[in-house]
């Protein structure tokens, strides 16, 4: 009887190990994944102005363990874009820094390698929001988790 309880209770201790380890881990505020580009939006003051992406454009960002990947293809554009780079995040900031890119990427960093967004993160979705000199949003990328 006793090697039973005790071959039972291992048994349920092996079950719960492996449907702890097994488990997704929670992924809310956490950019880790594949996001795709939906839309653009412009602040006017309190108004906003959303616009979707042009048909054929695609613009999509990889984060995994502290490093960022994105790519651009814009239709007619005969070279993609693309850039790498480390990133990191508050509750309501996303921090990239662009290491190397393609041609226009790298000659763009001569003035700027660090970029610097409130974040509004939720599930399946964010916001990388641009912010004027007064802390005033002023437009904003609206991306979708496809991964």
């Amino acid at each position: 009887m006793r090697n039973t309880i005790k071959i039972a209770g291992l048994a349920i201790i092996l079950i719960l190990a492996a449907t702890v380890l097994s488990s997704k881990p929670n992924t809310m505020h956490s950019m880790q994944g594949v996001w795709e580009l939906t839309s653009f939006s412009n602040w006017n003051g309190d108004s906003i102005d959303t616009i979707a992406k042009a048909p054929g454009y695609r613009q999509v960002k990889i984060y995994y363990n502290g490093k960022i990947m994105w790519s651009r293809w814009v239709p007619g554009d005969k070279q993609g874009r693309f850039g790498y780079g480390s990133y990191h995040i508050t509750e309501d900031e996303l921090h990239e820094t662009i290491e190397y890119g393609d041609y226009e990427m790298m000659q763009a960093l001569d003035t700027m390698r660090l970029f610097e967004f409130k974040l509004d993160l939720k599930d399946n979705t964010y916001s990388q929001i641009t912010l004027d000199m007064d802390g005033n949003p002023t437009s904003s990328e609206n991306y979708v988790r496809i991964d």
